[in-house]
């Protein structure tokens, strides 16, 4: 059968673009829709734009320790400025997106579209109906919001990067490292900031000296961090506040209220479950370890099918289906040992096991670590401290996690991230000479274990 497309894309973003791009450069004839902008949650509403805001955050630190070095400071923010420079560079990215999807000869249409058949796709907007041979969903994913009274007062991580003015106060509703990293941003920028979480502790699902760590960093910011509380309903005040009503009965104020509580993969509308394509309970794509689903021309990867929401991941997908469909070049994507960062304040970097997932998967277990405060408060009385964790495999000292919290901590992970994917031992760090004086020296300069877990337990 002849197909109007080899392959059809639906979804601009990270994943979805590196597959287009990489299959037509190996010939073959591409579509790609799109039907809001180019670069996908990462680049329009995701990383880029929210690592910006953590830069503009974190000045406040610098200004606070800049006198004891002797420098003398009259800043002021403005947070229009940052949303017209951040407009401004989004917009660049955008059109470098498009400029590659161009030279590498992919057609791209700006709308939406939906599955119809295992070969076929409807342009929504113009009707168009086009055969293609494969058909890739890259959509992502978008928040989760719940269903309480007044949602509609609240917002999510996408209207945080266009609001018209920064709030007095705000309610970050959520643990996960979205509403931990808004959480520092409003609060880097004056903003009074309550960070609201259903949980005992944030950062579910990472090691607790870190979550611990993050925990006390936050605080000593003034991030007031309310545990095991369940927002029940939102309603505005006769003030024009947001008055948040929780389950146990307590009232808070605040001029904006931004819920982080999770995201779901964009899969409503498409017609996937027409074709016949299975769905997780989440709403999530179920592949196989060549992003393939259950109908044989239907592939998925990034967001939309629930494996990890990084987008390194989405692009290390995107690259490895192009390469096995269209280069003969079959490659699969380890997922067993991500590195990944927290831009909080303080920083997270983490790679590997956790010390409770280590000590549930051996009979023994090592861990070192180093808790000082970074250099650059040692003339000033601030007393925010890092941590250097490093945790190994008794016996043989393999390399099973390292975490780190602090200053760099994101630059530091993806460094050793590599040593780690390659089942480094404690020995190959400690043979590296330390680079001094850095934070980062403590990673190679650590001697004896703080504690060994034996049988799941701490000695």
């Amino acid at each position: 059968m002849a197909f109007d497309y080899d392959l059809v894309v639906i979804g601009g973003g990270s994943g979805g673009v590196r597959a287009a791009r990489m299959a037509a450069t190996y010939g073959a004839r591409v579509l790609l829709a799109e039907e809001y902008r180019l670069g996908g949650t990462c680049v329009i509403r995701g990383c880029v734009p929210k690592k910006l805001f953590v830069y503009a955050s974190r000045f406040k630190d610098m200004f606070e320790v800049a006198p004891a070095y002797g420098w003398q400071t009259d800043a002021r923010f403005d947070w229009r400025t940052l949303l017209e420079n951040k407009d401004r560079e989004i917009a660049r990215l955008e059109g470098i997106y498009g400029s590659l999807l161009d030279n590498a000869g992919v057609t791209v249409k700006a709308e939406r579209a939906l599955v119809t058949g295992p070969n076929a796709v409807r342009l929504v907007s113009s009707g168009e109906e086009v055969s293609a041979e494969r058909i890739l969903i890259a959509t992502g994913g978008r928040p989760s919001l719940p269903e309480i009274e007044g949602i509609e007062l609240g917002i999510s991580s996408n209207e945080a990067f266009h609001l018209e003015e920064l709030p007095e106060a705000i309610c970050v509703v959520g643990g996960g490292y979205i509403a931990v990293e808004f959480a520092s941003i409003f609060a880097g920028l004056g903003v009074k900031t309550t960070l609201a979480y259903r949980g005992e502790q944030i950062l579910r699902g990472f090691d607790q000296d870190i979550r611990e760590m993050v925990t006390e960093g936050m605080a000593q910011r003034g991030i007031e961090i309310k545990l095991n509380l369940h927002p029940a309903a939102l309603r505005k005040t006769p003030s024009g506040a947001i008055e948040v009503t929780c389950e146990d009965g307590s009232r808070s104020e605040y001029g904006a209220v931004m819920f982080a509580t999770g995201r779901r993969p964009n899969v409503e509308g498409l017609g996937l479950q027409a074709v016949g394509v299975d769905l997780a309970l989440d709403g999530s794509i179920r592949v196989n370890d060549r992003s393939q689903s259950n109908v044989p021309s239907i592939y998925a990867v990034g967001d939309v099918t629930g494996r990890a929401q990084l987008t390194p991941v989405a692009i290390r997908e995107g690259a490895a289906f192009a390469e096995t469909e269209f280069n003969s070049n079959p490659t699969t994507v380890d997922h067993s040992i991500i590195p990944t960062a927290v831009f909080s304040e303080p920083e997270v970097g983490t790679v590997g096991m956790t010390e409770e997932e280590a000590s549930k998967a051996y009979d023994e277990v090592n861990v070192y670590m180093s808790r000082f405060r970074p250099m650059i408060n040692t003339l000033t009385d601030r007393p925010e401290k890092m941590l250097l964790k490093l945790i190994t495999r008794a016996g043989d000292e393999k390399v099973l996690g390292v975490h780190i919290v602090g200053p760099g901590a994101g630059e530091m992970i993806q460094l050793a991230g590599i040593p780690v994917t390659m089942g480094a031992t404690k020995a190959d760090f400690d043979r590296t000479i330390a680079v001094h004086p850095t934070a980062a020296e403590e990673l190679v300069t650590l001697k004896q274990p703080t504690h060994k877990v034996v049988n799941g337990l701490r000695q």
